[in-house]
């Protein structure tokens, strides 16, 4: 039988591909943001907080989070679900986040 007889092999229109790729986007670009802004926070104020100058330790945070921002960008593509590629960029940023901020008060406490 023909494809043309069976409507539910045939293609979605593009409206109806746009809104998850447009969550795709949003989640590499903003929550790849967050998740690299709490790695970079946590990784300055830890190497900080064990002893490495506080320059040399913002330079290796910034350095390594450039890298690990093309990772997690790639990675929202090429991971299954998008709600776990939400989870695990905000929630993994919002959490590195809060340790940094702890580190940091115990260091000026």
């Amino acid at each position: 039988m023909s494809d043309a007889l069976h409507p539910a092999s045939a293609p979605p229109p593009p409206a109806a591909r746009r809104g998850p790729l447009t969550l795709r986007t949003l989640a590499a670009v903003l929550g790849g943001y967050v998740f690299c802004w709490g790695l970079m926070a946590l990784g300055t104020a830890g190497w900080h907080a064990l002893g490495m100058a506080f320059k040399d330790a913002e330079q290796l945070a910034h350095m390594l989070g450039l890298l690990a921002y093309v990772a997690v960008f790639l990675w929202a593509f090429a991971a299954r679900r998008a709600g776990m590629v939400w989870g695990v960029l905000a929630g993994g940023g919002a959490a590195m986040l809060g340790l940094a901020w702890l580190i940091q008060r115990q260091a000026l406490a």
